[in-house]
């Protein structure tokens, strides 16, 4: 296993485990020592706490029906664990302030327990809301179009519609139903060629086999077919038989290649970052050495780093994915920090560029901040 892994592995687990501890003690002391419900809260929340890694372990040596009801609580629990650190967070900053300057009612002062218990069921509820409206808007992906004119002739041809999937995340939690809805909804905008720009597998391929998904998305179709690349997310799981599989059922993945297609425009598959651990992936200048730069050129690049590099490369459109826009509101405001373009379309000189939010996304399956989305982009020529 990967050193850098590792560490980043130990690293989320002591954050987790530290956040779980803090919403823990202060959950804890909303309850009288003596009472028969802080004991049902010390066993539940232990559990919730353990679902996600017992199930994501779990999954990997005895697969079934149970380790996926783990898998599904405890994805669920790292979404509810987010809002339950910021509401106690909040709580905890009007108790320092009360401490100063004291301005708590009479009623609370003299109902301390009764005012504890109360926030923490009305936490408890506003938390389950908020979640539950976050998988509400998961479950229902918008279809987001794009006008895009490029400045270069194809015979023949003036438009070209493309339909782009970023971040299937084909796995435990995207399984059958959801693969299907995506398949009627991109065959329903009639694409000339379908491109999905990384992550179409979640991890480990275990649960895709188990539920041939591959069948589902063979039923995309375009008419130059579907061209994709790897994500991250191949690599975690194991990049080779995701090549293998994705081939298998359609899908024809481009790593560090080129496909021309019917002679009229280049479709650039760039490896993902993630393949720098192994060995260094080639530059867009190196892939297109040879071919025809005339042709509109559009890349497919999963992680939306260094954007001057398809701009000084003269690529005419690029995709990309991986962000999901944050997924989790507060995070969008921070993946807009790291990445020049976090969700949305920018253009930088003549190169046109497009970062979904994707059409599922890692862990949990809610979406606050930030939507689902399949985006129907029209290419159009001189």
């Amino acid at each position: 296993m990967n050193k850098s892994f590792i560490i980043f592995f130990a690293i989320v687990f002591v954050v987790y485990l530290l956040v779980n501890s803090y919403i823990f003690i202060r959950g804890l002391q909303a309850f009288k020592p003596d009472s028969t419900i802080r004991n049902y809260y010390i066993i539940s929340f232990v559990f919730l706490a353990l679902t996600f890694w017992a199930g994501r372990i779990l999954e990997n040596y005895f697969p079934s029906v149970i380790t996926d009801v783990f898998v599904w609580i405890g994805s669920f629990w790292l979404a509810f664990i987010l809002y339950f650190l910021v509401s106690v967070i909040l709580l905890d900053i009007i108790r320092i302030i009360n401490h100063f300057i004291p301005f708590y009612p009479d009623y609370i002062t003299k109902n301390y327990q009764k005012t504890k218990e109360f926030i923490f069921y009305g936490i408890v509820l506003l938390v389950g809301i908020i979640v539950l409206i976050g998988h509400i808007n998961f479950l229902y992906p918008r279809i987001y179009t794009k006008e895009i004119k490029i400045n270069k002739q194809v015979k023949d041809f003036k438009t070209l519609n493309i339909v782009v999937a970023s971040d299937i995340h084909m796995g435990t939690i995207v399984t059958n139903g959801r693969v299907r809805k995506l398949v009627d909804m991109v065959n329903g905008l009639n694409p000339a060629i379908i491109l999905p720009p990384g992550d179409i597998l979640d991890e480990d391929l275990e649960p895709v086999l188990r539920r041939n998904l591959g069948e589902d998305i063979s039923k995309l179709k375009a008419k130059y077919g579907v061209y994709a690349v790897n994500g991250n997310h191949e690599f975690i799981g194991g990049a080779e038989e995701a090549d293998k599989y994705l081939r298998n059922h359609g899908i024809n993945l481009l790593r560090d290649s080129v496909a021309v297609i019917d002679d009229r425009f280049l479709i650039v598959g760039r490896e993902d970052l993630s393949v720098n651990r192994i060995r260094k992936r080639k530059t867009i200048d190196e892939l297109l050495s040879g071919y025809n730069k005339e042709l509109p050129i559009i890349l497919l690049d999963h992680q939306p780093f260094k954007l001057f590099e398809a701009e000084n490369a003269g690529v005419d459109l690029q995709l990309s994915g991986h962000t999901h826009h944050g997924q989790l509101f507060p995070f969008n405001y921070l993946t807009k920090k790291i990445y020049e373009v976090s969700w949305g379309y920018k253009k930088k000189g003549n190169t046109n560029i497009y970062v979904s939010s994707g059409y599922s996304g890692w862990g949990p399956p809610v979406r606050l901040g930030s939507r689902t989305e399949i985006v129907n982009i029209k290419l159009h020529f001189n």
